[in-house]
């Protein structure tokens, strides 16, 4: 049934807002049912609504295709607070073989400078690398090295020294701040997300029924993977519950985390191949020719002197799916720019809403934007698929966790267009919920996995992962 507190009232806003943007019919919400305890994800903004708007549009989104394939009606989709709330922190809730996976790196923190607060993300080697040398410090340098050199400097400066070396630093700023920025107002012209038709020259996507137990409304289908922390593996991964073979590739030079993998891999397959080479090359290119989907997570233009634009994939491969997402969006002067949720939360305001009673800078109860953005990501190609079994061509989604940071802060409160802050300290936390309801523990090749379980859930659907995560970059480039 429908939520009936203020939290309710904002995510049945917050579904419809999404299933709009992702051009769905907006009768099928009615199809929807919340269920669970309150007060879970407590923050000031209405960060609970966003999760379970996010997996709501997704599992409706599966429901709705399901549907097309079988021909039948549309399996009723429930959404439980609690599944939606463990899967939103399901980094901290993995354990390998007992276990708790790698954290934030010890330069991955606030600092205080001259003049107010810059967030840095150095949890990549190479990240770690280019932080340091915009500081002018050494590689064996520390946190106490990095904060008296940080300290005596202005924020905006730092923010743009360490850009221009190739890492990741933003100065904090308030929602009004961030409205004033030029790039706030970028992404304050955009909506939530974007689909468009890239060509109708190919006919309807002829998809066989796809009955049975559990019901897979992606079997059959290939995606191509080319994404990194944290949005698009939560997107990919959730593509491969619904049945998709999954293939993430990977630049065999660019390092990746065992234990990030471990947590978004459920599923999915992964392979190494160097776009830059002939053979790898020649390797992706057979599989562009095989493949329904292709899903890309990483800075605009970054990708494309591989000749992997929306624009040459669909070329290449007619009736193509291609879904993009970004930190920053494709407009705007930080368009090209690096980024995750921990630094947008900190560029957008959210930091500054979500402030902690000393004034420090806080964070959201979980990194939202990109379980969300994930989430948002999946459903968008599952709608793609749905009008192609229709109408045919080839179809484009963006997204961009500056988008989702933006519909979060203005667009899930009363008031659109206003900050969405729920209480001046947040709602309390609920005392009866206890997330080992939705945890499994599995064996894997890198160990006994507890992972926390699916929350995209439709009548008949699955409840589970086939497979569970593999060895990073360690599977052949073929499809199954």
């Amino acid at each position: 049934m429908k939520q009936r507190d203020d939290t309710g009232r904002r995510q049945n806003l917050g579904t419809d807002q999404a299933w709009a943007a992702l051009g769905g019919d907006p009768g099928l919400t009615e199809r929807i049912s919340y269920d669970g305890p309150p007060g879970l994800l407590p923050a000031r903004l209405p960060v609970m609504a966003l999760a379970r708007s996010t997996v709501a549009v997704c599992a409706l989104a599966a429901a709705e295709l399901a549907a097309q394939r079988d021909g039948g009606p549309l399996p009723a989709v429930r959404v439980d607070d609690g599944a939606v709330a463990t899967a939103f922190v399901s980094e901290r809730h993995l354990r390998i073989d007992g276990r708790a996976p790698s954290t934030f790196a010890p330069l991955s923190r606030f600092w205080r400078t001259a003049d107010g607060w810059l967030r840095t993300h150095a949890n990549y080697p190479h990240h770690r690398a280019r932080l340091l040398g915009a500081l002018g410090l050494p590689d064996t340098a520390g946190p106490a090295d990095a904060e008296a050199v940080i300290a005596a400097r202005r924020a905006e400066e730092l923010q743009e020294a360490v850009y221009a070396a190739g890492g990741l630093a933003v100065a904090a700023r308030t929602p009004e701040e961030w409205a004033a920025h030029e790039q706030g107002a970028a992404l304050a012209r955009k909506p939530l997300l974007t689909r468009e038709h890239l060509g109708a020259g190919t006919p309807p996507r002829v998809l066989p029924a796809r009955a049975g137990d559990p019901v897979l409304p992606a079997a059959g289908l290939r995606v191509l993977d080319l994404t990194r922390v944290l949005a698009g593996p939560v997107a990919t991964r959730t593509l491969a519950l619904l049945g998709a073979d999954v293939l993430r590739i990977d630049a065999p030079q660019l390092p990746e985390s065992q234990d990030a993998h471990s947590d978004t891999g459920f599923g999915k397959r992964s392979t190494a191949l160097d776009l830059g080479s002939p053979g790898g090359r020649a390797s992706f290119e057979a599989l562009l020719a095989e493949a329904d989907v292709v899903v890309t997570g990483y800075r605009p233009g970054a990708l494309d002197r591989f000749g992997l634009t929306p624009e040459a994939l669909v070329e290449r491969r007619p009736g193509l799916v291609v879904a993009r997402l970004s930190a920053w969006g494709d407009d705007g002067p930080w368009g090209g720019r690096r980024g995750f949720d921990s630094v947008v939360q900190v560029a957008t305001g959210i930091a500054a809403v979500e402030a902690n009673d000393d004034g420090t800078p806080g964070a959201l109860p979980a990194q939202a934007l990109d379980h969300g953005t994930g989430y948002l990501l999946a459903a968008a190609v599952l709608r793609a698929l749905t009008e192609q079994a229709r109408t045919g061509g080839s179809h484009l989604a963006t997204l961009a966790l500056g988008r989702t940071a933006r519909w979060l802060v203005h667009d899930l409160g009363d008031t659109p267009g206003r900050p969405a802050v729920e209480a001046a300290t947040g709602p309390a936390a609920t005392t009866d919920y206890d997330p080992a309801h939705h945890l499994r523990e599995t064996d894997s090749p890198a160990g006994r996995l507890r992972h926390a379980l699916p929350p995209v859930s439709f009548e008949g659907g699955p409840v589970n992962w086939a497979t569970p995560s593999g060895r990073w970059g360690t599977d052949a480039p073929v499809w199954r």
